[in-house]
């Protein structure tokens, strides 16, 4: 456990690419990296119980601060006793800034103190600030904290990256001077497009606010994977070595094992429960659609591999039929599964880095996982 806030020490580093594993501390327990952070938007995951994401190995969630401060206030949270007393949660809790979903709003209006949007549940004016998102993440009470950013789109042209760029710079210099709370960790975030030069520079500009953390955000918005992983090249070598390195966003099996050959070691994703809610099961052979006619017969697990709580007891026969008369049942079990699949993937790349061998099993675990797609 950490003293302060947070700490992070590396374990051992991979002798052939950057890869690392790690141990990021914090009060509420230790996080082994790398780690996959489920999303939990408005402080729940979708279809489950606090305990069931914990018995599924989750180590640490992530809440957003624009949703939670609409709906249902920070300070009716704060008097609940924080987000962790709320909802229910005692692992450790991430909140993003709200940055990303403000961005994504139509007709937000961005000026050099904030953001002014329309709320899409009932149209009321909000405003947001670099200093009133960490108000609001200091009343919610998590262990991690983002800063406000500016995100932008892809594609975008270079002159509007490097304004985003000013921008987030200003914005992050101003959440480290607001920020007070002394249990509670501030990651700054590096922003700059695709642009190799703007990358550098926001990383030196950022690193230099001396954050307990840095993420990498502005990525996996569709500018596919080589791109991703070229931004990367350019950016993780700029980021302190004794400090976590978080991917925001990134959730995709074959993009984690790029993100982590790379040198990150934290990631967030809603994949895992989104796709459960469509039917698209996770496994080490591929990824399954579950309601597929070639499984309402089949007695075997969803992964048979796997020693979740759903491939334990349940078939893929009797899932399929959860689906097919809209049981949500159905969505539970395959998130749980789909929960498993994440976590056991990130405990097997960080047992691959420490025993030496992670290319070698990044490369086994692609040439099976590649061959079968949702059917």
């Amino acid at each position: 456990m950490a003293e302060g806030p947070l700490s992070f020490a590396v374990e051992a580093r991979d002798a052939h690419t950057m890869a690392r594993a790690g141990t990021l501390s914090t009060k509420r327990g230790d996080i082994e990296t790398p780690v996959y952070m489920p999303v939990g938007t408005q402080g729940a995951l979708r279809n489950l119980s606090p305990a069931q994401v914990v018995e599924a190995g989750t180590q640490i969630i992530l809440a957003n601060t624009y949703h939670l401060a609409l709906r249902p206030g920070e300070s009716l949270i704060a008097k609940a006793g924080g987000i962790h007393t709320f909802s229910g949660y005692t692992l450790p809790i991430l909140t993003d800034s709200g940055g990303f979903q403000v961005f994504s709003l139509p007709k937000a209006q961005v000026g050099p103190d904030g953001v002014t949007f329309r709320y899409e549940v009932d149209g009321r004016a909000v405003f947001l600030s670099p200093e009133r998102s960490i108000e609001i993440q200091e009343a919610l009470g998590a262990d991690i904290a983002m800063v406000f950013d500016e995100c932008i789109p892809y594609p975008c042209p270079h002159q509007r990256a490097l304004e985003a760029l000013e921008r987030t710079t200003a914005w992050e210099e101003r959440c480290k001077i607001h920020h007070r709370r002394a249990d509670q960790a501030l990651f700054g975030i590096v922003q700059g497009g695709v642009f190799p030069d703007l990358r550098k520079r926001s990383a030196r500009e950022i690193v230099a606010l001396d954050f307990d953390g840095y993420a990498i955000g502005g990525l996996s918005v569709g500018e596919g994977r080589q791109i991703l992983s070229d931004v990367l090249d350019v950016t993780v070598p700029e980021l302190p070595e004794d400090r976590p390195r978080y991917l925001m966003g990134v959730g995709l099996p074959e993009d984690l094992f790029e993100a982590v050959e790379r040198g990150v070691d934290m990631f967030d994703c809603v994949i895992p429960t989104r796709h459960a809610r469509g039917g698209i099961v996770y496994t080490f052979q591929g990824r399954l659609r579950i309601q597929n006619a070639r499984y309402r017969r089949d007695m075997y697990p969803v992964d048979t591999t796997c020693g979740c709580y759903t491939c334990r007891l349940f078939s893929r026969a009797y899932l399929r039929h959860l689906y097919l008369i809209r049981e949500s049942l159905g969505s539970t079990l395959a998130a749980i599964h789909n929960l498993h699949f994440f976590h056991e993937l990130m405990r097997r790349m960080r047992q691959a880095i420490m025993d030496g061998t992670f290319r070698e099993y990044k490369r086994a675990f692609l040439r099976t996982y590649l061959k079968q797609s949702p059917s």
